[in-house]
């Protein structure tokens, strides 16, 4: 494929203004809970801009977005941008203290917020420094900040005619990192990075289609939820289907049952828990899905060949980060591999590189790199930590892999979790794969500590449901494992938990296992 890109774009036109106008008609969101069409939510779009308009909205300032997934959130994100100004979405469901970092990161002048999270982002003396706050939903406005209601906000501006005109160079919108070892950090993207992984990866490998109906479990503020929700069907013309509650297997499968979606997207810990549910009874149609796919953290071999066989679908695992926006690596339709996150996606590059930035050899594990004109501008604010990340055009994952003889890329850890057992690597994700084949199992992490100086394997598991935990089933687990792999790379011990520390995109945050 050849890819494009002109040099003046604006994403609100692109996803939302020229979709409107060709087909008006056509339902954007399933759901949310009522249906919205592209002219209801290119109406929206532009009275969220005529609004910010008349609050001296310039351009570039930065606009906090606290919402579920929804039409509002939407509306929201791409009316910042036909403002001119740069939206910032976070979790609606993070912490105080989470809100105060993002407000003082960022520096937001305006925020939009949602009534179930408003307590949360005022208990923060960051948040008197907005100069405006927009509440939505039934709540009582605050008296401070300056606030007003959604409803009455919109109803009292003038709809915005036409985009701010922006460079496709331009900032458009941050997006916050998982933080998954420390604070997040928020990556600068530009208006032309979305027309980058549309293009490239969801025609050029999904081949998505203006009569899908896509249902991410992901969510919106997530960079994998915001091309799989929002902007990729919006982009085709397409469907989406939102869940602005907690994802939940019960409600995942009634929505599937209800709005029959041709495209289906989670993340493994996800697709683990559905799987287990079924396996317990129940019931779930996915006969609408022609597509499943899953990112945010490796897919175990074990979870893939579940999915398979219940349903008859080959998940496809990729790979992608916040940084380059979506997917760098994934499987085609038809050529998957279990425990593989397939080849570069069309205009993408992969190297595997050794410490000093050299190839290494086919089937040798070492760092990856990518590169891609999605690539974020950088974090902001953070030139230091940028210059560390990004390598000329090459993007420094923090992700060790290897490639098999057949050129499918194998994922193996993050950098800081891949262990060094007696002179050789172990990757967390292979003896988590082989403690999930354990009908016990449900969840597995693998890190490792330090023994007399030495580093070994230890397991934090997950048991499932009716599983009682004790000193003998922690010795068969381990046995278990010394079946499939070798002795080094058995658990030296395994300690059963009720739950593993995840961030909000549900990555498993293995240094806290690490200081435990």
């Amino acid at each position: 494929m050849t890819l494009v890109l002109p040099a003046r774009l604006n994403i609100a036109e692109e996803f939302v203004g020229r979709p409107a106008r060709e087909h008006p008609d056509r339902l954007a969101i399933l759901g949310d809970p009522q249906p919205v069409t592209y002219a209801q939510l290119g109406s929206l779009t532009a009275r969220v801009a005529g609004a910010l308009a008349s609050l001296e909205c310039r351009a570039g300032d930065r606009i906090l977005l606290v919402l579920p997934d929804s039409a509002e959130f939407m509306a929201s994100f791409f009316g910042a941008a036909m403002a001119g100004a740069i939206a910032v979405p976070v979790n609606s469901a993070a912490r105080p203290a989470d809100y105060a970092h993002y407000l003082a990161d960022c520096g937001a002048r305006f925020a939009i917020v949602h009534r179930d999270s408003l307590a949360s982002v005022l208990a923060n003396r960051e948040a008197a420094a907005l100069e405006r706050l927009i509440v939505v939903g039934d709540a009582p406005v605050p008296a401070a900040p300056p606030a007003a209601a959604w409803d009455a906000w919109l109803a009292l501006a003038r709809p915005a005619a036409r985009p701010v005109p922006t460079a496709a160079a331009d900032p458009a919108f941050f997006l916050y990192t998982s933080g998954s070892g420390g604070m997040p950090r928020a990556a600068v993207h530009r208006h032309r990075d979305m027309l980058v992984t549309s293009a490239c990866y969801a025609r050029g490998v999904l081949g998505l289609r203006s009569d899908d109906r896509t249902f991410s479990v992901s969510k919106l503020f997530f960079a994998y939820g915001l091309g799989n929700g929002m902007y990729f069907p919006l982009g085709l013309g397409a469907s989406t289907i939102l869940d602005p509650g907690r994802p939940r297997p019960e409600s995942a499968v009634e929505i599937v049952a209800r709005h029959r979606p041709t495209v289906f997207f989670a993340v493994p810990t996800f697709y683990g828990a559905l799987l287990a549910k079924v396996e317990q009874g129940l019931p779930a149609d996915f006969s609408s899905v022609r597509m499943a796919v899953s990112a945010g953290e490796p897919l175990p071999a074990e979870i893939f060949e579940r999915f398979r066989r219940r349903f008859g679908l080959e998940i496809l695992d990729g790979i992608g980060s916040t940084e380059m926006l979506h997917m760098f690596l994934s499987p085609c339709p038809g050529r998957t591999r279990a425990g593989s996150c397939g080849f570069p996606v069309p205009e993408y590059s992969a190297r595997i590189v050794d410490e000093d930035g050299r190839d290494v050899s086919r089937g040798a594990i070492g760092n990856l790199w990518v590169r891609g004109e999605s690539a974020f501008a950088g974090y902001w604010n953070n030139p230091e930590l940028t210059a560390i990340v990004k390598r000329g055009e090459w993007v420094v994952t923090g992700d060790k892999f290897f490639q098999d003889a057949d050129g499918f890329f194998h994922y193996c850890g993050r950098s800081d979790d891949m262990m060094k057992v007696a002179g050789r690597w172990v990757a967390p994700a292979e003896v988590e794969n082989a403690l999930l084949a354990h009908p016990a199992v449900a969840e597995a992490a693998v890190v490792g500590h330090s023994f007399d100086g030495l580093t070994r394997p230890v397991a934090y598991v997950v048991l499932g449901a009716g599983q009682g935990s004790d000193p003998r089933l922690a010795r068969r687990l381990r046995e278990f494992v010394h079946g499939r792999l070798p002795s080094y790379k058995m658990p030296v011990e395994v300690h059963f938990v009720s739950e593993l520390p995840r961030t909000a995109t549900g990555k498993i945050q293995r240094f806290k296992l690490r200081r435990s």
